[in-house]
């Protein structure tokens, strides 16, 4: 696992449950500039998204108004008709007042004299202080003819044209905005999809120097959450932005088109709310800060402290990581407990400021309806208006902190995307046939150095190695063992000098070629999830089962396997108990089946126990015949037997020859290889 430096950084938390600082790009409109580049091929469905998230918006701020006009009409069918009222007030008015008596149509209904004398005596008899309740009970006692003119009237054609297309107004909205989240879904995803492709084969074509510098917790991260944080923060916030946007412009238009008073209103009702919320917002932000560094130390404590469990059990060093402990976790109880009650006030407040809106529209709204200035549908129009208009504001600063977050994450992926590849392989022609290949490897004067280095690892090193020679490289940490390999593996390019593979260079031979003619079996065994044969026949074509069972045999891996349950096809991975001798034996099978020319052995007994090095080393001997082998060894009482053995140190060679020989010179080597026995 990794280590608390390696770990993949993790996106911020919800802001429901009090968000973590968002980390911030270097340069927001270079990376978001780069990230539309970058999205080019997706243009066309990324205009058709928003255009439709633009357009949903749109039909949402103009149902208010058809909602206004409904209510206005079904609070017609509630009441009397007080229009009709009037005209027949009038017209039996001015008939007795001008003595001509005779009989009226209001409506296409006929008002009889007798009628018209009935209704004046009842309407006489009511003063200008007649309450709703006694008008309602006096229009009980007139006659049929006037209760049919004035008694409440629903235009059922005008309500059910209006809910039509309400109805087809909101549909049309929701099928827009289905519309754009698969559009924005199909291109975050294929976006992502893309993006995790191109930094595969990234990996593949950089150099060693690259993973280097940087750790495996950081590249990882770049994978796997930053173009997680791009993908979900194009899928959501990009739409969310548009349609907020619309939305709030759009609702303040149509609040001052349809009442300014109420515009007013409901706007500054809204704007004290979020102007508290900003305030608080500003105070919390240090205490998320906060919370996140604390954590850090927590972690990096517990960390440290189960990393070295047995060291502190030891020195009885118990009681002082305990009192760490509790420091480091009350500073994060505290900064928890201060971060998460400040974020926990942001929704009352929310629901505060949509309920202070509503009580704001409906008292200045029937302050209004009563002076006759707007009627009650406008009212029900401005609730909606409050919150389409308080909406858009929280979503706008979601939508922006999300896209900070996807500026830094994009920068990390393109930066990594933009790092210098090993060079072009397109004009190296030559082959070299692993089944032809002789043997005969010649360094040349190499010269190296790593880029963070004043000297050279390796300087001016020359030697060779002949067909089927077991070469042996000892010398102390540091001297360039590794480096030398990792030179002839074309892992890095050397400065100056060259390597040739039976005479010919390995600049005019491709990696992939290189990698082909190479068995390597190094220090740190490596086994994925799948079974023991898989593992074996590790990416080698054509393998037979008796081959992977004579293989096991000779390196002494047969009775294990047979132990297991399923035997060869039983499931293995690095979180299985084998022991790091099975473990190396069966990287020794896997490096027999692939059958390589040249073998690398770096370190290949360091980490088992005496008994099991020599059942390894067995099988080592086994690997190499036939074969031009180096070996990278610490115990020098593994490399005893080797042709040749190299002593490396400050970058070249200081001694050579067999064993015998070499401690017949009482030099370097010799004082090595007895300094390991000494008591």
């Amino acid at each position: 696992m990794a280590n608390a430096k390696n770990t993949p950084r993790r996106g911020p938390i919800g802001h429901g449950m009090g968000a973590a600082p968002t980390e911030k790009a270097k340069d927001f409109k270079v990376a978001m500039k780069r990230l539309f580049n970058e999205l080019n091929n997706f243009r066309i469905l990324i205009i058709i998204a928003l255009l439709l998230a633009a357009l949903g918006a749109i039909l949402s701020i103009s149902a208010p108004n058809r909602l206004s006009k409904l209510t206005d009409e079904i609070s017609k069918g509630l009441v009397i008709n007080s229009d009709n009222l009037e005209t027949l007030r009038q017209q039996v008015t001015a008939n007795f007042s001008q003595g001509i008596v005779k009989e009226i149509e209001i409506d296409k209904t006929k008002i009889s004299i007798d009628d018209q004398m009935q209704f004046l005596n009842i309407m006489s008899n009511m003063g200008e202080d007649t309450t709703v309740e006694h008008l309602y009970e006096k229009i009980d006692e007139m006659p049929q003819s006037i209760k049919d003119l004035v008694k409440p009237f629903m235009n059922m054609d005008e309500i059910k044209k209006i809910a039509l297309f309400l109805a087809i107004l909101y549909i049309t909205s929701a099928l827009f905005t289905f519309i754009e989240s698969i559009c924005m879904t199909d291109v975050s995803n294929k976006f992502a999809k893309k993006l995790r492709t191109r930094i595969s084969k990234k990996i593949n074509n950089l150099p060693l120097r690259y993973f280097d510098k940087h750790s495996t917790g950081d590249t990882l991260s770049r994978v796997t959450n930053d173009i997680d944080t791009i993908a979900q923060s194009m899928n959501q916030s990009l739409s969310t932005l548009v349609s907020s946007v619309t939305l709030f412009f759009g609702t303040i238009i149509m609040m001052f088109y349809t009442n300014w008073i109420m515009a007013l209103t409901a706007i500054l009702s809204s704007l004290l709310g979020f102007i508290l919320m900003f305030l608080i917002l500003g105070k919390s932000q240090k205490y998320f800060v906060s919370r996140q560094e604390e954590l850090g130390k927590l972690n990096g404590h517990i960390e440290e402290i189960y990393s070295g469990l047995n060291v502190v059990k030891v020195y009885n060093g118990k009681k002082e990581a305990d009192r760490k402990f509790d420091e480091y976790n009350k500073s994060v109880y505290e900064a928890n407990r201060k971060s998460q009650f400040l974020s926990g006030l942001m929704q009352p407040i929310m629901a505060f400021i949509g309920n202070f809106g509503y009580v704001a529209v409906c008292i200045v709204g029937a302050l209004l309806t009563m002076n006759d200035i707007i009627s009650f549908g406008v009212i029900v129009a401005f609730i909606t208006y409050v919150r389409l208009f308080t909406n858009p504001l929280s979503q706008i600063a979601q939508a922006m902190t999300a896209l900070q977050s996807t500026a830094a994450a994009s920068e990390r992926v393109f930066e990594f995307l933009d790092e210098k590849e090993m060079p072009n392989q397109k004009e190296v022609t030559k082959v070299l046939n692993k089944d032809k290949v002789q043997g005969t490897i010649e360094f040349e004067n190499i010269v190296f150095q790593y880029d963070n280095n004043d000297k050279p690892t390796i300087k001016d090193f020359s030697a060779i190695a002949k067909p089927g020679q077991k070469i042996a490289i000892v010398g102390p940490t540091g001297a360039g063992k590794t480096t030398l390999v990792n030179l002839l593996m074309k892992f890095y390019d050397i400065d100056s000098g060259d390597i040739k593979i039976d005479g010919i260079s390995t600049s005019e031979l491709t990696r992939e070629n290189i990698h082909d003619l190479f068995t390597m079996v190094l220090q740190d065994t490596w086994l994925f999830e799948g079974t023991i044969k898989e593992n074996i026949v590790y990416n080698s074509k054509d393998v037979s089962d008796e081959r992977i069972v004579e293989v096991c045999k000779t390196v002494g891996l047969h009775h294990f396997i047979k132990t297991l349950p399923k035997g060869y096809d039983s499931k293995i991975s690095e979180d299985d108990s084998v022991s790091a001798g099975q473990r190396q034996l069966l990287t020794i099978a896997r490096g027999m089946i692939q059958n390589a020319p040249f073998l690398i052995l770096d370190e290949a007994t360091s980490n088992v126990d005496t008994r099991t090095e020599e059942l390894v080393q067995k099988a080592m001997d086994k690997l190499t015949e036939g074969k031009t082998s180096f070996i990278i060894a610490h115990r020098l009482s593994t490399i005893k037997n080797a042709d040749l053995i190299l002593v490396i140190g400050n970058g070249n060679i200081v001694e050579q020859g067999n064993h015998e020989e070499l401690i017949e010179k009482n030099g370097v080597y010799a004082e090595l290889y007895n300094s390991q026995f000494e008591l």
